[in-house]
């Protein structure tokens, strides 16, 4: 009775605590992973059999001879193991009596700096560790700024291994200068500098008898008594996740709440439609609840029926919630395919899937003076300013404002991989002062006077495959059958429209972006457009097939294949090539990516040229 009695009352004062959440960054083998372990281990949060399972590990794969390797607390992964080092981003869980705690730790290597910035954008508090014998690096101050550009502002320094500096106070200081000099242009409100060694366990929970010289609070201290991040603005908002129909008796609307609060009777606000309703009940599970707050994920029924799907907003009238399709952006790059300018992906922002397109890259931050550069392509790990513009008007706030509406990742259509991720500086003016114009005259009028659908076939492969001698023969065939179209040719639109670009791989991808909105005009006035573009990237194919109706847009493969478009050479180009005369040259230098599912795939080494027209006229609706 006596055990049921406790447990029940540390289960009570568990769930009444308040959660930190923080993150543990910097540079590799600073000692985050050492760091965790420490603290679970002297909270006395793993089990006996995991301390024997902790000692039996460090003889195998530590790197501390007969001492416990903390760091193996955490470092799951066995390529994790073997190398020494964070590769994935771990989260932990740990609680004292006063409070509760969820750690992320985060690589160090620059080439995961995306997992360190996936750890911090859920994190309220940050404790960036500096190796003492190393001082501050360029991996210590790109963490730095990318915790500041993800609104954290609560920041621990702690310098680690001060056992292997003999504990020296002048080096502690001068480190701890230095770094609070560096941090001026970062948007941290309040920076705690402690001394430590996680190893030896130096100012983790007991203050260290080594650093006499330092008499503040502990880390452990620290992290139990700071403020968490949490803010809570007094306007309501709710996206919605989902349209909750068990049966057809209850409609209700299922999300979390991302900001102020709810109670039964309140006015809402749905956006994008601007309905009004009001709030009937509030559920959580099947329990009906008066009020929620700031973070509860719950289920709202309304008064009367409204149009709100998910992706949609309910927010109070005090909310500051716009709509608008062009904003400025943060973005952290997460690939090593470079994004360029013109280029088209997918953005999840909130519960909204929708295109974005890039339409400027604006600056490129330099980590190590926080000034910024000018560059039209960023590469793996660079934090930049752009402009974007999304393919309808959105729900949104600023990131400042509100971290879940003011936040999206950028998303690869062909691979499904998140490559980047964005917060919301502001809307572009033009956003709301540009309109399109309703015209009497539409597609289906035109497609009616000119007797035929308005299309796109698209044809993509390499130089020399046959693209541009197909086009023609294809042409000449429906113009006898009273078709109306038009050939937008490589070389020919290099000639007047794209006459100012060259043939790098940003390049490339204006090219193709304008052949697209153009061919997009003319599929409109109901014209058979042909396109013959090399067309390398599947993106920037992608791209073009998002701007039509599914039926209006046919991608078509020329396969021929490289060894047979060389020996044709018809322009001489694959021999300059060769000779190095032509740099970025496709196929030899710069990469062809073949369509994964075109509408239509020809080999004309293969077909005679009267056939390959049969294959296309067979798909023209």
């Amino acid at each position: 009775m006596f055990k049921s009695n406790a447990i029940s009352a540390y289960l009570k004062n568990q769930a009444s605590l308040d959660l930190l959440r923080f993150i543990t960054c910097g540079s590799v083998d600073d000692g985050k992973s050492t760091l965790i372990g420490r603290m679970l281990y002297e909270s006395q949060m793993i089990f006996d059999d995991q301390v024997a399972s902790l000692k039996n590990d460090s003889k195998k794969y530590g790197t501390q001879g007969e001492d416990i390797d903390f760091a193996l607390l955490v470092d799951g992964l066995s390529a994790e193991r073997e190398q020494g080092i964070t590769i994935d981003v771990a989260y932990r869980f740990f609680s004292s009596s006063k409070r509760k705690f969820i750690v992320a730790d985060t690589p160090g290597h620059e080439q995961y700096t995306r997992n360190m910035a996936t750890g911090a954008s859920t994190a309220d508090m940050a404790i960036l560790l500096v190796d003492a014998r190393n001082g501050i690096l360029t991996q210590t101050k790109r963490h730095s700024f990318i915790v500041s550009l993800l609104g954290i502002q609560n920041i621990v320094l702690a310098i680690n291994k001060m056992d292997l500096i003999d504990y020296d106070k002048n080096i502690y200081e001068k480190l701890s200068s230095e770094y609070i000099s560096f941090s001026k242009k970062l948007n941290f409100k309040k920076i705690k500098s402690i001394p430590i060694s996680a190893l030896k366990g130096d100012n983790i929970h007991k203050k260290s008898k080594n650093m006499k010289w330092y008499s503040d609070k502990t880390l452990f201290d620290y992290l139990e008594t700071t403020k968490s991040q949490i803010t809570n603005k007094d306007g309501f908002i709710f996206p919605v996740q989902r349209v909750n129909r068990p049966d057809l008796n209850f409609r209700g609307y299922s999300g979390t709440i991302t900001g102020g609060k709810i109670k039964k009777g309140d006015e809402l606000i749905s956006l994008p439609s601007n309905q009004k309703a009001k709030v009937k009940d509030i559920l959580i599970g099947e329990k009906l609840i008066k009020s929620a707050g700031f973070k509860q994920s719950v289920t709202l029924t309304l008064n009367k029926e409204i149009d709100t799907s998910r992706g949609d907003v309910f927010c109070s009238k005090k909310s500051v919630i716009e709509m608008a399709d062009q904003f400025n952006l943060n973005v952290i790059w997460m690939s090593e395919e470079k994004c360029f300018n013109g280029r088209t992906y997918l953005a999840k922002i909130h519960n909204i899937a929708t295109s974005i397109k890039i339409m400027s890259i604006k600056k490129i931050y330099n980590v190590n003076t926080l000034e910024f550069d000018s560059g039209d392509e960023l590469k793996l790990n660079d934090v930049a300013e752009i402009s974007v513009s999304f393919n309808k008007d959105i729900p949104y706030s600023t990131f400042k404002e509100n971290k879940t509406l003011g936040s999206l990742i950028i998303i690869d259509p062909i691979s499904n991989q998140t490559i980047g991720m964005g917060m919301i500086n502001f809307a572009l003016r033009r956003s709301q002062n540009i309109q399109l114009q309703n015209l009497s005259i539409n597609k289906n009028l035109r497609e009616k006077i000119n007797g035929h659908k308005g299309q796109v076939l698209w044809m993509t492969g390499l130089s020399g495959s046959g693209k541009s001698t197909l086009a023609n023969e294809l042409e000449k065939k429906l113009y006898s059958q009273g078709k109306k179209t038009y050939i937008l040719d490589g070389d020919n639109i290099r000639y007047g429209l794209n006459k100012d670009l060259g043939f790098t791989d940003k390049d490339r991808v204006e090219n193709i972006r304008r052949v697209a909105e153009v061919a997009k005009l003319m599929c409109d006035a109901g014209l058979i457009v042909i396109t013959a573009f090399i067309s390398p990237f599947r993106l920037e194919r992608e791209m073009a097939r998002s701007l039509f109706e599914k039926s209006d847009f046919k991608e078509i493969f020329i396969s021929t294949p490289l060894k047979v478009a060389e020996k044709r050479d018809p322009k001489g180009l694959y021999k300059k090539a060769r000779q190095g005369k032509i740099p970025n040259f496709t196929g030899i230098d710069s990469v062809y990516e073949k369509p994964v599912n075109p509408d239509l795939e020809i080999d004309t080494s293969k077909i005679s040229l009267s056939e390959a027209v049969k294959k296309i006229l067979n798909i023209i609706v």
